[in-house]
């Protein structure tokens, strides 16, 4: 079928339902008029680059499911492309909605052309990483237009969306050394670009061009996330003048970017307190008119290496309770290693239970539906449809199958003081035999 429309945006506002619409709009259980309108205002974006022909469509935005992000990719030290795609497949068999390559070694361009060819999630970018990496060239040798036409060969090769750090620029600069941050950028793209500019003298290309990389988006149906290069990487940076000066530019651009028909998503904080973490998503909803936000964390600690995908979670479940629309996972390795298969699942499982404790407290269509479930199930002492429910139910079966009960109506803590067993059997005036 031929293809009379730009982007998911351009399709929405000119009343043209897309199939990728159509299955969004399923998934969600939403009018498709009420999905088309939302995505019309920018609220809600279907990153969909029409070359990425095996995509299983999602929506994000606040009033959607959460939807979750699962970092990966090789790196100098860790260079085994196999690997990373066991990654993959495991995440994508764990129901994650996007999967983004941060490979930042070797020759990155087969293995991104093998996820757009093969993967049904959403594939992003940091195309700045690649940069680099493609021209096998030093960073103050690279031009501005050297960065651009690594954004046009990541579009070509059919990525959804590109994080772009469009926001810090020379004043940024002035700022970090006169705000005197704990952490200063802790943003790698964002680092890659103050760096550039430092050595250069020249403005970021990614500000400076931002209208020629409108045009490779409406293009290609890229949708642009604006990194968030001044994100707080401990709790004492959090919501400090950097991180919203950055924001404010943030706002600017995603106007801009509306104004093309581009879809826009915006990245958030980072380490931020929880106390914090309800007004950073109102400040954003503000500032960027209800773009989409997609978070880091928020991770609500500075002090739990080896644990960080637990004070991501926390951070996570307020902050898509509070407007997030989407969440990028964090593993056990975070701080510390490229994560391996094992650190990708575990990360995987902390963002899907924040996305989805998020979702019932805002109330999304049919949220709480599995827990009730989980609950029948439960009341029955019926586990095999306990299984059924649980997010990871081998764990589940591998924890009970380790310390198995005398009894299968019980479990090895309770056995026969279990509650559930004698109130079953008291409403239905059995004997309830404890010894």
């Amino acid at each position: 079928m031929e293809r009379n429309y730009t982007t998911q945006m351009d399709a929405a506002r000119r009343g043209i339902v897309t199939p990728e619409i159509e299955t969004v709009a399923k998934k969600e259980q939403m009018p498709v008029e009420k999905l088309m309108e939302l995505m019309a205002c920018g609220k809600v974006v279907i990153p969909a680059n029409k070359n990425h022909k095996c995509l299983n469509p999602e929506g994000v935005g606040s009033m959607l499911r959460t939807k979750i992000n699962v970092n990966l990719g090789v790196s100098r030290d860790c260079k085994d492309y196999n690997i990373e795609m066991q990654k993959v497949m495991s995440a994508v068999e764990m129901g994650v909605e996007a999967i983004m390559d941060l490979s930042s070694h070797g020759n990155t361009s087969p293995f991104r052309c093998k996820l757009t060819k093969e993967c049904p999630a959403m594939i992003g970018t940091v195309p700045v990483y690649d940069s680099v990496i493609h021209y096998q060239r030093d960073l103050d040798t690279l031009t501005a237009q050297d960065f651009i036409e690594v954004v046009r060969l990541h579009a070509q090769e059919g990525v959804d969306f590109v994080t772009l750090h469009c926001g810090i620029t020379r004043k940024t600069i002035d700022q970090i050394r006169k705000h005197k941050r704990k952490m200063n950028i802790v943003s790698r793209g964002g680092s890659l670009v103050f760096a550039w500019m430092c050595m250069t003298g020249n403005e970021n290309p990614f500000y400076e061009y931002y209208d020629e990389i409108l045009e490779i988006c409406r293009e290609y149906d890229v949708t642009i996330s604006l990194g968030d290069a001044c994100r707080p990487g401990c709790l004492a940076d959090a919501t400090d003048v950097c991180q919203m000066e950055e924001l404010v530019r943030l706002g600017e651009l995603t106007k801009r970017a509306w104004e093309k028909d581009v879809q826009v998503m915006v990245e958030g904080p980072g380490h931020v307190p929880m106390d914090q973490i309800a007004a950073n998503m109102k400040v954003q909803q503000t500032i960027c008119m209800g773009a989409p936000f997609y978070v880091l964390g928020p991770l609500v600690t500075d002090i739990a290496p080896g644990y960080d995908h637990i004070t991501s979670a926390i951070g996570g479940a307020i902050a898509a309770m509070n407007g997030a629309a989407f969440l990028c996972y964090v593993t056990p390795a975070e701080h510390l290693a490229l994560p391996n298969v094992e650190d990708v699942k575990q990360g995987i499982i902390a963002s899907k239970i924040a996305a989805h404790a998020a979702d019932i407290a805002k109330g999304i269509p049919g949220a709480r539906d599995i827990d009730d479930k989980m609950a029948d199930a439960r009341r029955n002492l019926d586990w095999e449809a306990q299984w059924e429910c649980a997010i990871d139910p081998e764990t589940a079966k591998a924890i009970r199958a380790d310390r198995s009960p005398e009894h299968d109506d019980t479990c090895s803590m309770c056995g026969k003081f279990c509650a559930v067993r004698s109130m079953n059997k008291a409403l239905n005036g059995e004997h309830i035999d404890i010894l």
